[in-house]
This record gives C-alpha cells, sequence and structure tokens, in this order.
C-alpha cells in the first residue's frame, strides 16, 4: 500500500512540475490582426499609444510573456502619464495594466501548449487527479478501523508549519498573486482549458475559469479524502457531498452555461455582502438590463440577504450556509482539512478575529450605502470621497489580498478557516443572528468527558470545545460555523449538534466564554 501511496506522489508532483513549467512555455506574437481588434473594442483615441504600440511591439517575437508584458505595461504607463500631464482625459487607455496586458498575449500565444491542449490537458490536471487518488485511496486500508486519533499530527512537517507545510504556502501564495495581480502571465494555463470553457459557455477560458476549474477538481479529489477519513460519520459524508454539488452545480457549471445562453454570469448560492459588489452599478445594470431572469436574479439576491439567510440561521445555525453551501467553507472543508489544527485558539487571536470580521462587515456597508447613493443620486462622491476609490479599495484589501491570497494561501500556517473566522462579512452577519437568535447549539455532555483534547485539537474556529465539554455547557458561538468535526473526533460521543428551542441554548447561571456576555451579571442585576 505504501509503495501505491508513494507512486501517486511521484505522479502528482510530476503533474504539478508540468502545470508550473507551463508558465516559461511557448512564443507570443502580437499581429496586426490582434491590435486592430483591440483598438477597435477599446475605442482607443490615443496616437501616441497607436503609433508607440506598432513600431515596438506588433510583429515582434517574444520567447517569454513575461517580456511581453513588461514592455505593454511599459507603453501604458508612458502614454496615460503623457496625457494626464496635458489633461487629455479623452485619450487615456483606461483599466488594469494587467488586465490589458492579457487582451493581447492571450491571443498572441503559439507554439506547443497551443498545439497540444489535451496532451497538456491529462500532463497537468490529469497526472494531478490520478496521483492525488492514488495517494489518498490506500488510505482506506492503512488507516485501520474508522475513527480519528489525535496521534503524530503535529509531527508531520507537511501538517505542523514544517518545511513541507511552508513550500505549499509559498506556492499557494504564488499562485494567488499570478491569478490576481498578473493573470497576462497565466494564459499557458488557460488555454488547456479553452475546449472545456468553449463547450460551456462558448468563449475561451479566462484565468477565473482555470481557477473555478481548479477550484472545483481540488475539491472532487480532496472530498474523497474526507469520505475515507470521516467514513465513520455521516453527518461529515452528507457535508461534504453538500459542499461539492454546490460548488460544482452552482457556483461553477450555471453560471458558465447561463453565459452560453447570453444571460448574465450569476452565482445564485452566493450572498450579500460575501458576493460584495452585487450593488456594484455595473451588475445592476447588467441585471436589469437582461430582461426577466436578470430582474429574478436581482430581486433572489435580495431576498436571500435580508429574509433566506437569517431565517435559515434561525433555524439551523450558520452551519446551513458556511459548512454546506458555501464554496469557501468548501475548499477549508477539503483542501484545508489537513491544516485545520493550525487554527490559532489563544484569546488574543479570538479578541483579533472579532475586531477583524466585523470591521470588514461595517466596511462592506458604508461601501454598499456609498454605492447606492451614487447609482439613485448619480454622484460620483460621498463625504468628499469618490464613491469608485472606496470599491477599489475593499476589492484590493478584501477581495484580493483578504479572501484569496491569506485566507487560502496561508492554509498550512494559520490554518483553514482563516478567511472565514477573520475576514468574512456574510460569517460575520450570519454569527451576529446565529449568536442572539437561533436554534442552533452544540451540546456537552461534562460527565463522559476524558479531556483528551481532539474536539479542541481539530476545532478550526479556534475555539477551545475541551474548555465548554468538561463544565457541561452547551457551546454557542458566533464563529462556530457547524462543521461538526469535533463531534466527529471526540471517542466518548461528549459533543452533539442540534437544533432545539431557544430556551435552554444558554445557561444564564454560569459565565460562558468566547463571543458570549457575563450572563451571571445579567441575572443578578435581575
Amino acid at each position: 500500500m505504501k509503495g501505491i501511496k508513494y507512486t501517486g506522489l511521484v505522479i502528482f508532483i510530476t503533474g504539478l512540475a508540468i502545470f508550473t513549467a507551463l508558465l516559461f512555455m511557448g512564443k507570443y506574437e502580437v499581429t496586426s490582426e490582434i491590435f486592430d481588434t483591440f483598438i477597435s473594442n477599446k475605442g482607443v483615441k490615443s496616437e501616441l499609444f497607436i503609433n508607440t504600440f506598432k513600431e515596438k511591439i506588433v510583429g515582434k517575437t517574444y520567447t517569454s510573456q513575461v517580456q511581453l508584458s513588461a514592455d505593454i505595461r511599459s507603453i501604458l504607463e508612458t502614454v496615460n502619464t503623457t496625457h494626464e500631464t496635458n489633461q487629455e482625459w479623452d485619450k487615456i487607455i483606461w483599466g488594469k495594466s494587467h488586465n490589458i496586458a492579457y487582451d493581447f498575449i492571450k491571443p498572441a500565444g503559439k507554439g506547443t501548449v497551443q498545439d497540444n491542449k489535451g496532451i497538456f490537458w491529462w500532463l497537468t490536471f490529469g497526472l494531478g487527479i490520478i496521483g492525488g487518488l492514488l495517494f489518498i485511496l490506500p488510505n482506506v486500508i492503512l488507516l485501520g478501523p474508522p475513527g480519528i486519533k489525535n496521534d503524530g499530527i503535529f509531527l508531520n512537517s507537511a501538517t505542523n508549519k514544517g518545511w513541507i507545510g511552508i513550500l505549499v504556502f509559498v506556492y499557494l501564495v504564488a499562485f494567488y498573486l499570478l491569478l490576481y495581480f498578473f493573470p497576462d502571465l497565466i494564459v499557458n494555463w488557460t488555454y488547456i482549458l479553452d475546449p472545456i470553457s468553449q463547450s460551456l459557455s462558448g468563449g475561451l477560458a479566462s484565468q477565473w475559469f482555470v481557477y473555478g476549474f481548479l477550484y472545483c477538481t481540488i475539491m472532487t479529489v480532496m472530498a474523497v479524502r474526507m469520505y475515507i477519513k470521516y467514513r465513520h460519520n455521516r453527518y461529515q459524508i452528507v457535508r461534504t457531498t453538500s459542499v461539492l454539488f454546490f460548488q460544482i452545480g452552482f457556483a461553477f457549471l450555471i453560471p458558465e452555461i447561463l453565459v452560453r445562453f447570453n444571460q448574465p454570469y450569476y452565482d445564485f448560492k452566493n450572498a450579500f455582502p460575501l458576493d460584495y459588489d452585487f450593488f456594484f452599478d455595473w451588475n445592476i445594470n447588467i441585471l436589469i438590463n437582461s430582461g426577466g431572469l436578470g430582474v429574478f436574479m436581482l430581486v433572489w439576491g435580495i431576498v436571500l440577504t435580508l429574509v433566506i439567510v437569517p431565517v435559515m440561521v434561525y433555524f439551523f445555525g450558520k452551519r446551513w450556509y458556511c459548512s454546506w453551501v458555501c464554496g469557501c467553507g468548501g475548499l477549508a472543508e477539503t483542501l484545508g482539512d489537513p491544516y485545520r489544527q493550525l487554527s490559532d485558539k489563544r484569546l488574543v487571536a479570538w479578541k483579533l478575529e472579532r475586531w477583524l470580521i466585523h470591521g470588514v462587515l461595517v466596511f462592506s456597508l458604508v461601501m454598499t450605502a456609498a454605492t447606492l447613493y451614487s447609482f439613485f443620486t448619480e454622484a460620483d462622491t460621498v463625504l468628499g470621497i469618490k464613491t469608485q476609490n472606496i470599491q477599489y479599495w475593499y476589492g484590493l484589501l478584501i477581495g484580493s489580498w483578504f479572501s484569496g491570497v491569506i485566507g487560502t494561501g496561508f492554509y498550512p500556517i494559520l490554518g483553514n478557516r482563516t478567511w472565514c473566522r477573520f475576514g468574512c462579512p456574510l460569517a460575520a452577519y450570519l454569527g451576529l443572528v446565529q449568536r442572539f437568535k437561533s436554534r442552533f447549539r452544540i451540546t456537552t455532555n461534562g460527565g463522559q468527558c476524558i479531556s483528551c483534547g481532539n474536539c479542541s485539537t481539530y476545532c478550526e474556529q479556534g475555539i477551545d470545545v475541551r474548555a465548554y465539554a468538561q463544565k457541561g455547557e452547551n457551546i454557542v458561538r458566533s464563529s462556530c460555523v457547524g462543521c461538526g468535526i469535533c463531534s466527529a473526533v471526540c471517542p466518548r460521543g461528549v459533543l452533539k449538534l442540534e437544533n432545539g428551542p431557544e430556551t435552554g441554548r444558554i445557561n444564564p447561571t454560569e459565565v460562558l466564554l468566547g463571543n458570549d456576555v457575563d450572563l451571571m451579571n445579567f441575572v443578578n442585576k435581575k
């Protein structure tokens, strides 16, 4: 069995190495046709840009998209600076430089990768999937009887911030930096997925299609690992199947198919404020102008946020979304499961968590209020601040850095729910409802607790579950996502996830921990 695992590991690493090597392959030439198409589509009026680009780039063959990207960005910066100085605002080339560079480089590629998309798909995604499954499947035999044992989890360099974990951390962060800020450098990844993208949406793959497909692939392979590891717990099997279904179906396939039928790209499960640009003017206009289905999407998004979300949290807690529906939670529970024990359990981490996650929620609400004010009044500024600047900084700091680079890239360093715990504004909203108006709780039986510490070790939200269990207190925390792992790893069945009457969730004679208030003082005052 170990031979199969090591073979799978070698195959997986080979696929990953080829996937990485694609970044340095191919040739690129911006032809006159590509350039003319860009000028026509963008409505470029800058003769300086046109003449400079034709002179320095058009017809020139590049062996590296890095150099081509650098030349394009250099020309953009020079041209835009000149027009700004001369106050020729209509001649400025608007847009992010990496997106403009991508528009040129994507159609300019030629060579081995372009001519052998299917082969390179198998050499990257194919080998990755096969290698991953070969590494995972023997665990059915090697793990022995079902159940989780807290032995050696902090002795493995892959799961204890050791050298393997550091390498994974570096690779994940580098991937997200390329995805968000240098998409023009990963066009070869898009080429190998062009056939799949064309079959779904009718268009060529973008960096976001690459991300969505890779997201679903990783979740599927790692879901197999979850099925094996938690095969003794039906709740975990059903929950894993649920997040997999919603990610592949609602977050990936349905939006792509909608585009094929000239409808807005829309994820029906993505609720505001996690979907922070839902109320941006461009999104509202697209939905309104898309006919009946677009208007339904707009109404659905509002109803989902204001009605469905709080009602579902009342009956089932925030777990219904964070652990059963959300794609962020789905990736955290599959790809991030090996790192769940790295969540910080210290009091200082809990204090930081409260300030950060509620701060992001306030930031998103302020941004949305400014956005809606500008939409209805057609004003560009609110209290002297440009609405677009607020949107830009939220998108950069929260939408890119926090949720992507840090939220996922830091799995091997900070644990698998870093974004959900410290940054997700929807999790903050759900948590407030769960904490004060919900039927959900985790009940404990202190008399059965043997203080093994499994529950606290595996809690991805940094909750000291054992402290509750030893006192026999119900766990009612706004940060709890109801993943149920604490119950799954308990050898004595001390913990149980329940949806019951509101009365009895909190014992008013005891001081509760975490986000809870000192109810003892409240009772004494009464």
